[in-house]
């Protein structure tokens, strides 16, 4: 008979619950998917976590041997250095040929480590600057849900953790499998790692209303030419006032702006219909198809049919 394929996670000082809590249960040995899941610290005992709660772990770093997965959740505060002897225990997985995956702000273990030297890797969108100040040999991706890069993984934050373990789930034993976990947990099946990990809608926060009234009326002509000139002229300001103003109320150009509003107008079309991208593009103003994907890439870092595949309700 088989062994089950052993997942160890290890869990630091500062440990987020959600994190921890993902691949135990993604992995828990009652999915019946040939996986058997524990937890080890630094040392064996009670490691505290964030947020007051506190994890009994039965093993030490001598259990990542017997691993041939780990995953390494995010601890707060991000960043905080690790014992050497992690490092080293990190190390010497790797060198086994142990399968190593972070969540969130794990990634920081693993950098420190050098496992991440030379490849692309992930965390959560508020430490990605720091992740690449501190350790740049790193590509830091900061707008993705995870990255693999074979061996080592790395995601970004929280559930992003969810979208990376069934991704090795996927990788492990196929599609199926995977959707059977993601149903067991009532969560999408499937989320691309290139997916951005933070979508809020893109455009700036209003800070002013005193251009109410005029950006109402931009956004119901999307689909027409927008000028400075035809802006300012419904605002009854001139185009140097009309171009101060606006950028004190919503900290961007007018046409930037519009831009955002167009690409967020085209992500509610993809969410609750089903026409081409190419007429999405006429009706928001971006004219062909090309030019919408183009900016969904940029802003976004997603196609539009990748959105539409992880956004749009049942056809």
């Amino acid at each position: 008979m088989q062994r089950p394929h052993r997942v160890v996670v290890l869990v630091l000082d500062g440990a987020l619950p959600l994190d921890v809590g993902i691949p135990a249960e993604v992995f828990h040995p009652e999915t019946g998917f040939g996986y058997e899941v524990s937890a080890c610290g630094v040392t064996a005992g009670t490691v505290p976590s964030h947020g007051g709660f506190g994890y009994a772990v039965p093993r030490g770093l001598d259990a990542l041997a017997d691993a041939d997965t780990i995953v390494v959740p995010g601890y707060a505060p991000a960043g905080r250095q690790i014992p050497a002897q992690v490092r080293e225990a990190l190390r010497g997985a790797a060198s086994r040929g142990t399968r190593i995956a972070s969540i969130c702000y794990g990634a920081f273990a693993l950098a420190e480590a050098g496992l991440l030297d030379g490849l692309r890797a992930t965390t959560h969108w508020d430490a990605a600057v720091e992740l690449a100040q501190r350790h740049p040999r790193i590509t830091v991706e900061p707008n993705v849900l995870f990255v693999d890069e074979g061996s080592v993984l790395t995601s970004a934050g929280a559930a992003a953790g969810l979208d990376l373990c069934l991704h090795i789930v996927r990788r492990d034993l196929g599609v199926s499998a995977a959707n059977e976990i993601a149903r067991g947990l009532v969560t999408a099946p499937y989320r691309t790692g290139g997916q951005a990990q933070y979508l809020p809608k893109t455009n700036t926060e209003v800070r002013g209303q005193s251009l109410a009234a005029t950006r109402e009326w931009a956004m119901m002509r999307l689909d027409q030419p927008l000028t400075i000139a035809g802006l300012a002229a419904h605002a009854r300001m001139s185009p140097r006032t009309f171009l101060r103003r606006f950028a004190e109320e919503t900290g961007s150009t007018p046409l930037e702006w519009i831009l955002r509003a167009r690409v967020d107008t085209a992500r509610e079309l993809l969410e609750s219909t089903r026409l081409p991208v190419d007429r999405i593009a006429e009706q928001v103003g971006l004219g062909t198809g090309s030019n919408l994907r183009l900016h969904f890439r940029r802003l976004l870092d997603v196609t539009p049919t990748e959105y539409r595949a992880t956004f749009a309700g049942p056809s």
